[in-house]
């Protein structure tokens, strides 16, 4: 059941009871979803559990069969990843989406050239700016890689960087991550959880899927734990005990949460 958000409080998405089916597959079943300004909200739960579709809704590559978007509190229908770009929102997942053969740059550019001249259907790359622009976005972020150095000679976490600075291009008010540290070294990680902080810092708000808990519990202020399709609650993420999350991955819901659910949940 979806639930109303305090009047104070500062949201800039709300998902309210999104059901989601597959054929006779519940996915997502009166799911709620709340993301503050300027803050990281991180999604658990176990495989299966709905995360993937969850923000797959939000990012447009799903339309919800029931329920309610609001982006800074007004209902939206995003039907497609262009409308939610439009919106402000922009998705990195967890499967790599760069190019090996092209360069840093080249990479953060793709399928946003910036081309020169009074057409630009006709016109030309302009390959200096947009140099100068991968090189201050990089320099925004501290992330120190060459911008004309190919990404198949970086390290996965260099690589997982460069994604998601990609993502902050167009400077968008929600930046989805779906695994952003799966498969990296612990220093691959440590530094994708750096930029996260930063992007946090600059204004962005975030929702974070991880399957690493110490690193959701590190990274986030809230974490919504999701099981079978159906919310398994919202908690802090400061406060909460590691075992208390997985308990609510494994178990659901817990009764006294049941009963009296918080506002913000």
């Amino acid at each position: 059941m979806a639930h109303a958000s305090a009047p104070d409080e500062d949201l800039v998405v709300e998902m309210d009871a999104i059901t989601k089916t597959f054929g006779e597959v519940v996915a997502l079943e009166d799911v709620s979803l709340e993301l503050r300004r300027n803050e990281v909200l991180a999604l658990a739960g176990d495989n299966g559990a709905g995360k993937s579709t969850l923000i797959k809704c939000l990012a447009g590559a799903h339309e919800p069969d029931e329920g309610t978007i609001r982006i800074d509190g007004e209902p939206v229908t995003i039907d497609s990843p262009r409308t939610a770009k439009r919106l402000g929102i922009e998705t990195t997942f967890q499967d790599l989406a760069v190019a090996g053969n092209l360069t840093v740059t080249q990479n953060i550019f793709l399928g946003r050239e910036t081309v020169s001249g009074p057409d630009t259907l006709l016109g030309v790359l302009d390959k200096r700016a947009m140099r100068e622009r991968a090189r201050e976005l990089l320099e925004e972020l501290e992330i120190g890689v060459d911008v004309d150095e190919k990404v198949a000679n970086l390290s996965g976490g260099e690589r997982q960087l460069v994604s998601i600075s990609r993502t902050l291009l167009s400077d968008p008010k929600i930046v989805i991550m779906d695994e952003p540290t799966s498969a990296l070294s612990v220093e691959g990680a440590e530094r994708v959880l750096e930029l996260i902080a930063r992007m946090q810092r600059q204004g962005i708000s975030i929702i974070l899927i991880s399957h690493n808990l110490d690193y959701v519990r590190r990274a986030a202020d809230r974490i919504q734990v999701l099981h079978q399709g159906r919310s398994a609650g919202v908690v802090d993420a400061e406060n909460v005990e590691r075992e208390d999350i997985v308990r609510r991955m494994v178990s659901g819901m817990p009764d006294a949460d049941r009963t009296e659910q918080p506002a913000d949940a």
